[in-house]
């Protein structure tokens, strides 16, 4: 009875333990080291499935059992596990990570972490420039990653296209491999959402790219999107406006200036007296009214105007004083949206994240304009305790289809023309000169109708499966579908369109391809030191599609409904192409790790691609890649300057298989075949009818069955630091590249019944360096201050060309960079002192016109006076940014980006404009030649070319000061009252202004309108 009684008591007060060890709350508070609370951090009980989060000021409470050890977590700071033990108050601190170390970047196929990393893979976070509100994922990558060049793209869509380390090729595409959330991306990058991505990392050595084998040679750039993250629904809403306005004004001549520079264009290499273009109201002294009439009857005041070559409607205007401002008719200030809502969290089985894009800009030219509405769906979730599922999955729709007004028309437009007929119609011609050139810039926009859609949707649909001995397997099925629509109406109403009844086209193309992977993972420490980490690969992939055309002309009884009644034609038209490759590859890498000092990654891919010849259809890419953690090392771990270091070497063979059609830059999976071509001939049966008859033709291509990959190999060597306490970080590599094979088109003899052939006849040598480095300048007090800077410097040579000899029709010569400069060096201008040496030439030569050096003294000019004059691609490049935090409230940031040394073509000095003549038309305001002004860079107007074909060469050296933004974010305590989590306000300017001291025709990057965009915006997170 005793032993029943004591075995109660036992059980009570145990129950009432264990009641009260369950029933404990423990409450605290997280805050970073300066004492600022930090919400949103996830506390978890260890080895348990409760948790709960922080909430605006840090505070948190969780029940948990006595012996309970707490983790507390969160983006941006160093996981820690506090033990409990008696306690009931627990305040926590928590560290940021330290940056570069511990980041996570994609290497393929998988992440790493930055400090086990073997290749050169540089990175930049989104979070990183969300002030700067970015309008696309060029935009991300513009200035921020060494070793790649960002091109300025000024339509309203917007982007830029990318090259990595250089060129490397001389006929096939340099565009990177697009990589999305794993996977390879044959899309557009306008339709990825700039405000759903996370992080891009670009990857850029053979040994980080060899797991993508014959599409990486060009380079990687990986895309990684967000994921839910915080056990909370999170909810985002960014929205902003904006305006794009002309960052400089290439204006053209206006009013009295017109005439004036008319006056001076029929002067120019005139034998006639000067006084003759002067206004007959304001002769220079000494000259008479009869003098000047030199025969003439009249009223002096037409005459005149007749001189300059003015139309009626011209000298009408000018008598009225009615002008016609082209320059802003044509230009205005765009208006630019764009906004997102998404929402992210993360339950215990199952993460996700959503969003919804608009996106609607507005170009500088009156008529030009680009939407897109863009959606995303991440969700991945624990089905069992051995299979995670999931899904990405993304869909755009752009609108491409406005017309823009012509502004190529400016030069062509004479400011004392009509926009409009006296009905109120556009006038066709303002000047009713149908000799010129001139056309209404309005017409198209005005008349003509254009839909250009492109709805595309893209997905990755995986499972993992945890398998025995700690391997996993991943299956990803990537399949995409793009529908293309291009119709086009040229109406008849358009006083430009010479066809009764107008001209229509309907285009529609659908594009289908699919990728599977097939993915074993194996990651394995042993004895604490030795950690190997091993990918196997099995890919297959297949692209199709189906591209067809109808057009009519003369549309009966109207083309009023356009496009959209084709059939009512009187000259139809079909066509008609179809496209299909395959590919496939295996890949094998492995990874291996001593004491997390030494790294060393082998890799090896085998690939194959139906576009090239019957025996070449398979090429293998090996890669092998070591790492030294030497601050691991025990001599160097007393030292307190170098906090760390690491020395990188990598080699590697990478493929390019993106063989393009010169004629139209697509994709030519038949490439490697002879085709043969249907055709049509006139024929006229017995009775004297005529009809046409279908025929086959072998095509002008010849077959080539060993064609085959573009293969480049690299070697990397790199090195990491950080030193002085993190202050100061950052990395250097210097490689070389050797691509064979590369992939041309030559010409053909016509004895063979061929034009040309596809082959492997190339070779191009690229070698470059890179530096990234990273400052902290202030870290303490009110105001914290930033810098990264990044400097990269690439060259290339032609080592070997389809023949022995140079190719100076495409401009390619052996031993020089493909981008080198071949022609003509002009020496200035030919002075009124110089005609006699000018004569010798007999060539027309004339004061004022362009002197170009005749290297043999032959007064002649051939091949033989050609000079290698510079290059087309910058010498070097270099950016820097600075970011500041005030007062933890205020950020602001800015940065610089520069292409130095490069030369561009501007044929804008030799005030030639061909064959119509500046008596027929008008010009930008750009210096020229006199001989009151006898400039020596500037030809005189409509100068001669002196018996021969020469272009100008300009530097475009450019410093632009790319970024300006400042942002708000409202206080935390504020926003508590109203339920909210956080909120920003912020504005940015992108292409403030740019320093280009030996460049003044628009742009240095752009032959055109240039936008400067303002922008304000809103961030909301609840």
């Amino acid at each position: 009875m005793k032993k029943r009684i004591t075995l109660l008591i036992v059980f009570v007060l145990m129950s009432c333990v264990l009641s009260f060890a369950q029933d404990r709350t423990i409450k605290g508070v997280v805050q970073d080291k300066q004492g600022t609370p930090i919400p949103g951090v996830s506390i978890k009980l260890k080895n348990s499935k409760s948790g709960t989060s922080s909430g605006g000021d840090g505070s948190y409470g969780i029940a948990v059992p006595g012996n309970a050890i707490l983790i507390f977590s969160a983006i941006g700071y160093t996981t820690v596990e506090v033990p409990i033990n008696s306690r009931t108050q627990v305040n926590v601190v928590l560290v940021e990570e330290s940056k570069g170390l511990s980041e996570i970047v994609v290497v393929g196929y998988g992440t790493a972490n930055k400090k086990d990393v073997t290749g050169a893979i540089s990175s930049i976070k989104a979070t990183q420039l969300e002030n700067e509100n970015p309008q696309s994922v060029s935009d991300i990558l513009r200035g921020n990653i060494a070793g790649l060049s960002v091109k300025l793209n000024s339509s309203a869509k917007g982007g830029g296209d990318l090259l990595v380390r250089g060129k490397t090729t001389l006929s096939a595409g340099t565009a990177p491999l697009i990589v999305l959330d794993g996977v390879i991306y044959n899309g557009q990058l306008s339709d990825i959402n700039p405000n759903d991505i996370e992080a891009v990392d670009v990857l850029k050595d053979a040994s980080s790219l060899a797991v993508f084998g014959a599409k990486a040679a060009t380079g990687v750039v990986a895309i990684t999107t967000k994921k839910g993250k915080s056990e909370k629904p999170t909810i985002t809403f960014n929205t902003n406006f904006g305006i794009a306005e002309l960052a400089q004004d290439m204006k053209i001549y206006q009013g009295q200036a017109f005439l004036d520079w008319r006056a001076d264009a029929k002067r120019s290499g005139a034998a006639t007296p000067e006084y003759l273009y002067n206004d007959p109201r304001a002769l220079p002294e000494g000259v008479t009214l009869t003098q000047w009439l030199n025969g003439q009857n009249g009223d002096p005041l037409d005459l005149w105007l007749n001189r300059l070559g003015l139309l009626a409607n011209e000298k009408a205007n000018y008598l009225e004083g009615k002008t016609v401002d082209w320059y802003n008719e044509v230009f205005r200030r765009g208006l630019r949206q764009d906004h997102t809502l998404s929402m992210g969290g993360k339950k215990e089985e199952i993460s996700y994240y959503m969003s919804l894009g608009y996106q609607k800009n507005e170009n500088l030219i009156k008529g030009g304009q680009f939407s897109t509405f863009r959606s995303r769906l991440n969700i991945e979730g624990q089905a069992a305790k051995f299979l995670t599922v999931g899904m990405n999955l993304q869909f755009a729709d752009r609108d491409e289809g406005s017309i823009e007004a012509n502004w190529n028309q400016l030069v062509n437009l004479s400011p004392y023309g009509d926009q409009y007929n006296a009905d109120g119609t556009l006038r066709r011609i303002p000047t009713d000169d149908n000799g010129s050139n001139a056309r209404n810039p309005f017409l198209s926009m005005t008349y003509n109708s254009r839909m250009d859609k492109q709805t595309t949707l893209f997905a990755s649909l995986f499972t993992r499966v945890k398998l025995p001995f700690g391997i996993t397997y991943q299956l990803n099925f990537s399949p995409s579908l793009d529908n293309f629509r291009l119709f086009n109406h040229s109406s008849s109403k358009n006083p430009d369109v010479t066809t009764p009844g107008g001209i229509v086209t309907r285009a529609q193309e659908t594009r289908y391809n699919w990728q599977v992977d097939h993915l074993l993972k194996w990651n394995k420490t042993i004895a604490e030191i030795h950690n190997f980490d091993v990918t196997l690969l099995a890919n297959g992939e297949k692209y199709q599609t189906w591209w067809t055309q109808a057009g009519n002309q003369g549309l009966i009884p109207t083309d009023v409904l356009g496009y959209h009644n084709v059939a009512s034609g009187v000259k139809p038209s079909v066509n008609s192409e179809d496209k299909v490759y395959t590919g496939d590859a295996l890949m094998a890498r492995l990874g291996y790790s001593l004491m997390q000092r030494y790294n060393l990654t082998l890799s090896v891919r085998r690939d194959g691609y139906s576009v090239f010849g019957v025996q070449s259809k398979r090429a293998t890419f090996p890669a092998a890649a070591f790492a030294w953690t030497f601050t691991e090392e025990s001599f160097l771990k007393s030292q307190t300057w170098l906090n760390y270091g690491k020395l990188r070497f990598s080699y590697g063979i990478n493929g390019n298989r993106d063989l393009r059609n010169p004629d139209n830059n697509t994709v030519d999976p038949y490439a490697a075949l002879s085709q043969l071509v249907i055709d049509k001939y006139q024929t006229v049966d017995g009775s004297g009818t005529a009809s046409e008859v279908n025929t086959v033709v072998i095509g002008n291509r010849m077959s080539n069955p060993k064609l085959k990959w573009e293969q480049t190999a690299s070697f990397n060597a790199g090195l990491d630091f950080s030193i002085l306490k993190e202050r100061i970080s950052g990395s250097v590599d210097v490689y070389t590249k050797k691509t064979t094979d590369l992939l041309v088109r030559p010409s053909l003899s016509s004895v063979g019944g061929y034009v040309n052939v596809y082959s492997n006849l190339a070779q191009v040598n690229n070698k470059g360096i890179e530096l990234n480095l990273n400052t902290k300048n202030i870290t303490g007090g009110n105001i914290t201050w930033s810098t990264s800077f990044n400097f990269f410097m690439n060259r290339n040579k032609i080592i070997k060309l389809a023949t022995p000899a140079d190719d100076p029709g495409n401009g390619w010569f052996i031993g020089k960079d493909i981008d080198v400069i071949w022609d003509y060096k002009i020496l200035g201008v030919w002075q009124e002192n110089e005609v006699a040496e000018a004569n010798k030439f007999n060539k027309g030569i004339k004061p004022g016109d362009f002197k170009l050096q005749d290297v043999d003294g032959s007064y002649s000019y051939d091949d033989k006076d050609k000079q290698f004059l510079g290059y087309k691609s910058p010498r070097f490049n270099w950016a820097i940014r600075n970011e500041f935090n005030i007062y933890k409230n205020f950020d602001f940031s800015f940065q610089l980006v520069s292409n130095w040394g490069q030369y561009k073509r501007n044929d804008q000095p030799k005030n030639q404009p061909g064959s119509v003549g500046f008596s027929r038309m008008n010009s930008y305001v750009t210096p020229y030649w006199t001989p009151s002004n006898p400039i020596n860079d500037y030809a005189r107007l409509a100068s001669g070319l002196s018996g021969t074909s020469f272009a100008v060469y300009r530097k475009n050296s450019f410093i632009r000061l790319n970024t300006i933004a400042l942002a708000y974010t409202i206080p935390k305590n504020l926003l508590e009252k109203v339920g909210v989590k956080g909120a920003k306000v912020y504005m940015n300017v992108n292409n403030a202004a740019v320093y280009s001291p030996d460049w003044n025709y628009w742009d240095p990057e752009n032959d055109g309108p240039t936008p400067r965009y303002y922008t304000v915006g809103l961030n909301l997170s609840l």
